[in-house]
Formats: structure tokens, sequence, C-alpha cells
């Protein structure tokens, strides 16, 4: 290649000619010398195009899910961090519950786990025959069941992220395996091979790695990342429920009187 590029420089036809007539299926190389990647994928075979095409669309997919799960999940902590400054200012907690359960929108993170429990517990303390035992043991069902909702939202898509992570180098392996096992059973009808005859499909069989890696990586790295933050996430919605039904247990037998 660096010897066609200084006859280019020298002697451009005849460089023209030697491209066209000895190496007619070398890619194009690009101005300053390097590989056109389009060309590659233009000029591979169609099993491989379309194993470019699928990594491709998954890359895309997963990107998406990176920045909406980023944005959902920066909402999550700065939502946990508001309801629960406001919850341990000191107010009363059935104006608190009025203020969250008349919004326009359904509470969700911290909001939604009190909401859930201080219904249950307002509901059961209502009702006749209910002692503050079963009271405070049905709000912390009701919390447990909002925490686990919560926590699915906040899972939500990482699964996606898992599968591209994983399963993208395989699918560029399978393509670059395809292309080349196409240029070596092309040699069977040469005469003499040479490296010349075998590379440009050996190129165009690897950038499917290439590309199955360049899906796989942010994947990877986004899903891990984002597991531990929703496991903290869930970690803080069960101290906050810990910590109510605390409070709740507490103020249970001041109300039977």
């Amino acid at each position: 290649m660096m010897s066609l590029v200084l006859l280019q420089a020298a002697a451009p036809e005849v460089a023209q000619k030697l491209q066209e007539n000895v190496l007619p299926g070398l890619p194009a190389a690009a101005a300053d010398g390097g590989l056109d990647y389009l060309q590659l994928a233009l000029h591979a075979s169609l099993p491989v195009q379309a194993v470019l095409l699928l990594l491709v669309m998954a890359s895309l997919v997963s990107w998406v899910v990176i920045f909406r799960k980023q944005r959902v999940l920066g909402k999550a902590s700065d939502g946990a961090d508001r309801f629960e400054e406001h919850f341990w200012s000191g107010g009363d907690l059935s104006a608190l519950f009025q203020e969250v359960s008349s919004g326009e929108r359904r509470p969700d993170g911290l909001a939604a786990i009190f909401e859930a429990g201080f219904r249950e517990f307002v509901r059961l303390r209502q009702k006749r025959g209910a002692d503050s035992r079963t009271q405070v043991e049905g709000a912390q069902r009701a919390m447990r069941a909002s925490l686990a909702r919560e926590v699915d939202a906040l899972d939500s898509n990482l699964e996606l992220l898992a599968n591209v992570g994983s399963i993208s180098p395989y699918v560029g392996l399978f393509g670059t395996v395809w292309g080349i096992m196409i240029s070596f059973h092309g040699l069977a009808s040469m005469k003499e091979a040479t490296i010349a005859s075998v590379a440009p499909g050996i190129s165009e069989a690897l950038i499917a790695t290439a590309m199955g890696l360049f899906a796989a990586i942010p994947a990877v790295w986004a899903y891990n990342r984002f597991a531990t933050r929703v496991e903290r996430i869930s970690v803080r919605y069960e101290a906050f429920a810990e910590e109510f039904s605390s409070i709740l247990q507490r103020q249970a037998p001041q109300d039977e009187y």
C-alpha cells in the first residue's frame, strides 16, 4: 500500500493502471492513505452487510437506552433528595400525604412509597378491629409492593444493554468468519494465490468484528454503571421504608386513644 501511494505521487497514470489491473479488489484508500471504511462495508458480501446493519441498529438502540436511562436515574435521585428533605423537615405527615396524593401526576420514587404506605395505614386505622400491629404490617406490605414497582421501572431496558454487550462481539465474529470463508473459497478458482487476492476480502470481513466491539463496549460500560446506580437507589428506598415503618409504629399506639 505504501509503495502504491509513492507510485501515485511519482507517476499517477501508472499507479492507476496498476491498481485497476493488478489489485482490482483492493478497497479505496483515502487521501491520506487510510482505509475507506464505507467502501469496505459497501463491497462486503451480503451476509457481512446484513451483520453490519444489525450491529449498527443494535448500537443505535443501545445509545437511545443509555441517554434515556441516564435521564430517568438522574430524575429518580434528584426526586429522592427533594422528598427526603421535605419529609425530614418535621412537617405533618397528613399534610404531606395530601400534597403528594393531590398532585396532577402520579407520585413516583420515595413519594410513591410514602403515599402507598400512609394510605394503607390510614385505611386500616379507620377500620374497626384493626390493632396497631395490623396497621403497621399493612403499611409495610403496601410499601414493599410500591418499592418493587419503582425498582422494576428503574431496572427496565437494562437487560437490552446486557444483551447487546454480550451478543454483539459474537455477531461481529460470525460476519468475520463468513467473510473470510468466502475469501478463501474464491482462491479455489485462482491459479496463483497472492496476499493481494485475499487481503481485500479479509479487510471487509474484519470490519464486522470491529463493529461488534463498537456496539458492545458502550453497552457493557453503561449496563455496569446503571445497574450499580439502580442498586444504590433501591437500597435508599428500602432504608426509607424501614424508617417510615418505625415512625408509624410509634404513631399507631397514640392513634388508638
